[in-house]
């Protein structure tokens, strides 16, 4: 019978995680804007804005779906679109205090530690091996374990970046641009930043307080009316591992050691005594 130890005066941590990736800042920023759940009056009645990408390989998604774009192919407006337009790697916006920190050097690596838990099988293994010697009982009871083994859970060192963005709102009429910019400047409150959360991660991100308006009826022409606003706004987050191209496991499992032993060097021939009179070992 495995003997039953009191673990609960011993800290026990664990930790869902996910790496952070470009494409991770991505989705939460493209979150945030369907959660704002934006809808305008149309010629079909109230509908909901959709938020779609600009980028090559969305725009191939976008094509495929006949919600978002009429026979012709033309973009059925109202719409809002999101682009990256550049990403920066500025230390400044991490804090007053960084530092680099180097993974360990091994074949593994690993830098910050996000979850430590105990590992009840080899905890309970060398409890049983002391009451054992101890006790000559293999289940004999304790109050305490005296040889804890953690498991302790590292992941690479967080790199911060700045990512910008451009949120375009495409309409028809004045009015559906009204209501879908309102959203963008009192959701926020009197601040210009909000916090944007994907797969365990949280970002900041800031709006900037200029929305720039343009539209086509100075022209007179034949073209399609369009009202457009550009936002653009600013998250500041982090990357952890290579994404894909990561050599060394993105989550790093160690276990530490509970006793360190030293074994006793002999010689072949003419061996002394370990224990001289007074029972003071040997030199």
């Amino acid at each position: 019978m495995p003997l039953d130890i009191d673990t609960s005066n011993l800290e026990v941590k664990e930790e869902y995680f996910m790496p952070s990736t470009i494409e991770t800042i991505d989705g939460a920023l493209t979150e945030y804007l369907k959660d704002l759940k934006i809808f305008t009056d149309t010629n079909e009645g109230r509908k909901s804005v959709p938020v779609i990408w600009t980028s090559a390989e969305r725009t191939f998604q976008v094509k495929d779906n006949k919600d978002l774009r009429d026979s012709n192919g033309i973009l059925i407006k109202p719409v809002i679109t999101i682009e990256r337009v550049g990403i920066t790697k500025n230390l400044d916006d991490k804090g007053l205090i960084y530092a680099n920190v180097p993974p360990v050097n091994d074949a593994q690596g690993g830098v910050v530690t996000i979850a430590r838990k105990i590992k009840q099988d080899k905890t309970s293994n060398f409890a049983n091996a002391d009451a054992l010697r101890r006790h000559k009982q293999k289940n004999f009871r304790t109050r305490k374990a005296k040889k804890v083994v953690y498991e302790t859970i590292t992941i690479p060192l967080p790199v911060y970046i700045q990512a910008n963005y451009s949120v375009t709102l495409y309409s028809e009429y004045q009015q559906q641009i009204n209501e879908m910019i309102s959203p963008f400047i009192t959701r926020p409150g009197n601040i210009n930043a909000v916090s944007l959360r994907k797969d365990g991660h949280s970002y900041e991100a800031f709006i900037n307080s200029d929305f720039t308006q343009n539209n086509n009826l100075a022209a007179l022409s034949s073209e399609e009316r369009k009202y457009e606003t550009k936002i653009s706004i600013k998250v500041i987050g982090y990357l952890v591992g290579d994404d894909k191209n990561q050599e060394q496991p993105k989550i790093v499992r160690r276990q530490n050691a509970v006793e360190v032993k030293i074994p006793r060097e002999r010689v072949i021939y003419g061996d002394i005594n370990d224990i001289i009179k007074g029972g003071f070992y040997k030199e």
